[in-house]
């Protein structure tokens, strides 16, 4: 699907639906009374007969309405003023494209003048429609037999002032990137484990650096990482007949000799827990266990598409968790790249122990930041629910620059403490370190095990367990952190770009 920004009377716009707006209390936005006015009051005439009454989410498709050229209108229900949060916004984007997608239109034109989001920001605004639109209108099917009826809807245009015309455009670009990343994350994420395998990670990597002249691509295999001395990452995919990977990309934007920002995914693509087997209900839900590793594909891609002038590295530390003979058993010590040994006191605790090598690994491009993402703990979706991702990081800077990226792309996180306190739970009796902390601040205690990793470099953790995947109905990956990395990067290219020109 296109997305294009158009201009110009909103009666002489030519398209099969043009989407206009109506705050609480039947006020209609200046583009619906623009559009009631060439239409002899049509409009007025709906909502003094209480038809259209503004309500938020409200809908009500018309057509053939009188003077105009498009030959649908969608009225909208904006609520109130106070309503229009980013989530009372998204409900209402994804509300249009679902009525859109029903309606098999081939094109539309949503007019709201910015009134649907309590924000005033029109590049914010503008981006976040294309996302959340993209977002509506994804569809899986590559495992099904009979597939999805395609979307009808080819372009959805956004009607703008002229002077906002080039500031839409920009966010019209960087909104399709970062939404082609997230659903490029989703899809990945959604393939069952027997076909996204460690090596079929690599292998989208690889197409990654097919597609993107910017993406270089290297895929360390086990004996590799035997070499280097990987052995907690090694330890996960013991029991497996499937052979881990380090997948490590570079996307030069920047100089040459300008030193990276680091993006490392947990890539567990199918956690049994090993020997520490879990309960067989919803079982099925841990192929999502390496949403952390689609979330750097998808960041890889967005950032790519978007060309930011910046050097990224993204890796991804790739194994199976299953309970074979030659399994990783609670007891088991491993040396890591490190150095340092650790007590496997738990295999379900796996995301740690191939996230510690791999934030070793990274640590020799010398990065300007670290940010690692993983569905690490259970305890985070106790503490967080399904709304924030968790977030760890021993650098309040880098957390702040996290945190506000969250929150301009509606992908929010919450900081929890990485006191020094909490070190004392990962003591080992045989070991330098145990790999759980027990039950007590288990998202915390996670984060310290991989803080012990990570102290030569600027680095925060994404917890992102609660938000990388929904289950019931509507089960399926979220493509989270897609839109905060990218944020994140974004914001990171404008400095540069600010001090440059400064």
């Amino acid at each position: 699907m296109d997305f294009e920004i158009v201009n110009g009377p909103i009666e002489a716009l030519e398209t099969d639906c043009v989407v206009v707006g109506v705050e609480a209390e039947g006020k209609p936005a200046p583009t619906a009374a623009a559009l009631d006015k060439a239409a002899s009051g049509y409009i007025q005439e709906l909502i003094e007969s209480g038809d259209i009454t503004g309500k938020a989410g409200e809908q009500q498709m018309l057509f053939k309405v009188p003077g105009i050229k498009a030959k649908r209108v969608l009225v909208l229900g904006l609520g109130k003023a106070d309503e229009r949060k980013d989530r009372h916004y998204r409900k209402l984007v994804g509300g249009i494209a679902g009525t859109l997608k029903k309606a098999g239109v081939s094109s539309a034109v949503v007019a709201l003048d910015g009134l649907a989001s309590e924000q005033q920001d029109t590049y914010r605004q503008t981006r976040q429609l294309v996302e959340w639109a993209s977002e509506e209108l994804y569809q899986y099917d590559i495992t099904k037999s009979k597939k999805a009826d395609p979307i009808k809807l080819e372009t959805l245009s956004i009607l703008l002032s002229e002077d906002e015309t080039e500031l839409g455009e920009g966010a019209l670009l960087d909104g399709a990137a970062i939404a082609n990343g997230v659903s490029s994350a989703r899809e990945v994420a959604n393939l069952p484990g027997n076909i996204c395998t460690p090596s079929y990670l690599a292998e989208r990597a690889i197409g990654l650096a097919e597609t993107f002249e910017s993406i270089s691509v290297e895929i360390l295999d086990e004996a590799q990482m035997e070499e280097l001395g990987m052995g907690a990452l090694l330890s996960v995919g013991r029991g497996s007949a499937q052979p881990s990977r380090l997948i490590v990309m570079q996307y030069k934007g920047g100089n040459e000799d300008e030193k990276p920002h680091a993006l490392v995914g947990k890539g567990i693509t199918f956690d049994t827990g090993g020997i520490s087997l879990k309960p067989g209900a919803e079982m099925d839900e841990m192929k999502f266990d390496m949403g952390g590793a689609a979330s750097v594909l998808g960041t890889m891609e967005a950032v790519a598409e978007m060309q930011l002038p910046l050097n990224v590295v993204g890796v991804i530390a790739a194994a199976e968790n299953m309970p074979g003979s030659k399994a990783t058993k609670p007891g088991d010590i491993v040396t890591t790249l490190s150095g340092q040994t650790v007590e496997i006191l738990n295999t379900d605790a796996e995301g740690r122990l191939v996230l510690c090598d791999a934030l070793t690994y990274v640590g020799r491009f010398q990065p300007q930041s670290v940010i690692d993402i993983a569905t690490l703990t259970g305890a985070c979706i106790i503490a967080l629910g399904h709304q924030a991702s968790g977030l760890l990081s021993n650098n309040d800077e880098l957390a702040d620059a996290l945190l506000d990226a969250g929150e301009y792309a509606a992908d929010r996180a919450w900081q929890l403490p990485l006191w020094d306190e909490f070190q004392e739970q990962l003591d080992s009796n045989f070991a330098d370190i145990a790999n759980i902390g027990g039950r007590p601040a288990g998202t915390i205690t996670a984060a310290c095990f991989l803080a012990r990793f990570t102290k030569e470099y600027r680095w925060a953790h994404l917890d992102i367990a609660g938000v990388a995947w929904k289950s019931g109905k509507a089960k399926g990956a979220t493509g989270r952190c897609v839109p905060l990395l990218s944020q994140y990067l974004l914001d990171l290219a404008e400095q540069k770009e600010s001090a440059e020109q400064g």
